[in-house]
């Protein structure tokens, strides 16, 4: 019989920094926002109304296609903002984008009928929790002060004291005195 003797190894989690996960949440919600376009197609009547030049309510014109690709490239383009961005920039640019997104994403459902409603609900609702998460992540992004660092208590390098009476007998010098490395 074997007995097991070794422990099993905890998992290393370490810390992931705010952008990297900024990053990561404006993909997946890139990912998502466009897979809920493109499922979007297989409702009944969409293909035959793309093929009569109508999107929803708009003619399909150059204009319409530049707004839809500015409206997808917002998420791919926040991905690689969210890496770069100083921290203040940052924080803002990930603040009001994800705020402007989240009626633009309920938009989605506008004119759906009830028998599509557990696929608005569940694609809208996802997209709106990826950016409630942005937001939660931008909004408490930990701050440092700017400017020069004060010690804290118990912070400071240990003083080696020299009293008179050790200069006096020869037991410490003047140089003795200064901090100790």
């Amino acid at each position: 019989m074997t007995i097991r003797t070794d422990t099993p190894k905890v998992l290393d989690n370490p810390p992931i920094p705010v952008q990297a996960k900024l990053a990561a949440t404006w993909a997946s919600f890139m990912f998502l926002y466009i897979y809920v376009d493109y499922f979007h197609l297989y409702k009944p009547g969409v293909i035959d109304d793309l093929r009569t030049g109508v999107v929803f309510e708009f003619n399909i014109s150059p204009t319409l296609l530049t707004m839809m690709l500015a409206s997808v490239a917002i998420p791919a383009v926040m991905v690689m903002l969210s890496m770069t961005l100083p921290a203040r920039v940052n924080r803002t640019a990930n603040l009001v984008v994800a705020l402007l997104l989240i009626p633009y994403s309920a938009f989605n459902a506008v004119g759906a009928s009830w028998a599509w409603a557990s696929f608005y609900g569940l694609s809208i609702g996802l997209e709106v929790l990826l950016l409630a998460f942005i937001l939660r992540s931008a909004w408490t992004w930990s701050r440092t002060p700017a400017g020069p660092q004060r010690p804290t208590f118990g912070s400071e390098l240990p003083v080696q004291l020299v009293t008179a009476e050790d200069t006096l007998s020869g037991h410490g010098s003047a140089s003795s005195a200064t901090r100790a490395p």
